[in-house]
């Protein structure tokens, strides 16, 4: 299988390996598909479902605090876990975890993550959602080469086959064994994540356990009554298949190199539905409300959650939150369709039902086994809770369209000749598609020909409509990933802020992202 037709750029990858080419299969086979992404089976019988109790990422300890920062140091490691029952799989981890420990942050400190590449391969850590300066904003070419690579390598990328090309035009630079990413904390409480950001690699990066949460919280979060400690759970939702070993089972290209198989390369799907790294599991809850952090962690997957059963009087899912932290009012769903990188903060009243129910959560974009996610399992006994949501639970500043400098249109589709695309052209490091003025508010009008999750580095944006009418229900609050359906258009309002430098606009899709449906913007 031959790729280097396909990226358009000549060997231009970041890569262990050589670079292949890949054949593109037709549009009218890809709209069949309808939803994004091609099943890859696993070799090896499925565990049962709702037999794991669910684990709960640890949190990281700082390693010191000074007056401004709190400093965190994770080592990005080889693992064997058990993440099927009674298999050993190896992964490539934050800390030797998946998901990774659990940054936890407060808005106004800075936080610097000093990261330690002991992998086989490169990394770039992206802190998604992130109002980040651009020299930590996780470049896709602003490599951490692993512990003992040749310094020379660092200097412009030599060592890595394909990037001879575009060492100049990267505006990052790697290093070799550790890099510091510094964060300023200046924005709002949110549910954030960081992950592996490689280019042409990003796919396999995260399906072999390179993703993690980092949460935000701020005194307005902090003085309202929602559910909080033991009863506030981040949800890292993740599909996977398996080898008979139990080793992940990933449809590259080549094994040392960028890239899927021919049939992937419209998203990949796993058959096994892993939260928090775990398959299927099970937690007993409290009659009583928690606060569920959705993130849809998979690379191509998208989800339509829903309880099961529902419980009496419907809008059993209310969302206090989406991917740039609190919405205005809580908005109640019966179902939430979430996204590649979307994150919904939802609140959950387990008392509304009877004790000793058990409640599935589904997957209604699921079949046969994907279609279950996880089960709540109500308990018996009698607790107190004094949580609520408010009516009220944020000022949100609303961008005015009128204030816009410009509207800029942003294509995302397929090309016969270079594969996944925006404006017709595949990603080239150092060529900009755009230049705003730091400062000011622009229109960005996205349109599609299939489903893509359209994600937009350093600031927020905020919907302003879909096809020329009002935003959809999922819409709301600040956004920094926006789903596209097929051959529709959205118009998002982004002021740009803070921060001059390179940033990227690209597809979440991740078979999509590594086949270069990226680029980049450069704020002035």
């Amino acid at each position: 299988m031959n790729r280097r037709r396909f990226l358009g750029i000549g060997a231009a990858v970041v890569g262990a390996g050589a670079v292949g080419a890949i054949t593109v299969p037709s549009a009218a086979r890809l709209l069949a598909e309808g939803r994004p992404g091609r099943l890859l089976p696993s070799r090896l019988d499925l565990p049962a479902p709702f037999q794991v109790e669910l684990p709960v990422p640890a949190v990281l300890k700082p390693v010191r605090t000074d007056a401004t920062t709190d400093h965190y140091e994770i080592t990005q490691q080889l693992a064997r876990l058990e993440i099927l029952p009674g298999l050993r799989t190896e992964a490539w981890t934050y800390g030797g975890t998946f998901p990774g420990p659990t940054v936890v942050a407060r808005s106004g400190r800075q936080v610097a993550v000093r990261h330690r590449n002991e992998l086989p391969v490169p990394s770039v850590v992206h802190l998604h959602g992130g109002h980040t300066p651009a020299d930590s904003d996780g470049y896709p070419t602003d490599l951490v080469l692993p512990v003992g690579s040749d310094p020379s390598a660092a200097a412009a990328a030599g060592a890595m086959p394909g990037m001879e090309h575009h060492a100049e035009a990267s505006p990052g630079h790697s290093v070799v064994g550790d890099r510091t990413y510094t964060y300023p904390g200046t924005q709002r409480a949110a549910t954030l994540w960081y992950h592996d950001h490689r280019m042409g690699y990003t796919g396999p990066g995260i399906w072999r356990g390179l993703a993690g949460f980092h949460l935000l919280h701020d005194d307005e979060e902090a003085a309202l009554p929602l559910p909080r400690g033991g009863r506030d759970l981040p949800l890292m939702l993740a599909d996977r298949s398996f080898e008979e070993d139990g080793s992940f089972r990933y449809p590259a290209a080549d094994p040392d190199g960028p890239g899927v198989t021919t049939d992937y390369m419209n998203g990949v799907l796993g058959d096994v539905i892993l939260v928090n790294g775990a398959p299927w599991p099970r937690l007993t809850v409290d009659r009583a409300r928690y606060r569920l952090r959705f993130l849809n962690a998979s690379n191509a997957r998208l989800y339509r959650l829903e309880l099961d059963p529902q419980p009496p009087g419907g809008d059993a899912l209310v969302q206090i939150g989406g991917d740039g932290g609190l919405l205005e009012s809580p908005v109640g769903h019966d179902a939430l369709e979430v996204a590649p990188a979307e994150r919904f903060d939802v609140v959950v009243d387990f008392a509304r039902y009877q004790p000793g129910t058990s409640v599935r959560l589904m997957n209604r974009f699921g079949s046969e086994r994907t279609a279950e996610v996880m089960r709540f399992d109500v308990s018996t006994r009698t607790v107190s809770d004094d949580s609520a949501v408010p009516d009220r639970l944020s000022t949100i500043e609303r961008l005015d369209p009128g204030a816009a400098v410009t509207t800029r249109t942003f294509s995302f589709k397929r090309s016969r000749s270079d594969g996944w695309t925006i404006n017709g052209q595949p990603y080239q490091p150092g060529r900009a598609l755009a230049r705003p003025a730091l400062g000011s508010t622009e229109i960005w009008r996205f349109f599609t020909d299939l489903h893509h999750p359209v994600h937009l580095h350093l600031d927020h944006f905020q919907v302003l409509s879909r096809n020329g009418k009002d935003p959809g229900p999922y819409d709301a609050g600040w956004k920094d990933t926006v789903d596209l359906r097929p051959a529709e258009a959205v118009e998002v309002l982004v002021r740009f802020t803070d921060y001059r430098g390179t940033y990227m606009l690209h597809c979440h899709n991740l078979e999509h992202e590594d086949m270069a449906m990226m680029a980049d913007f450069v704020v002035e």
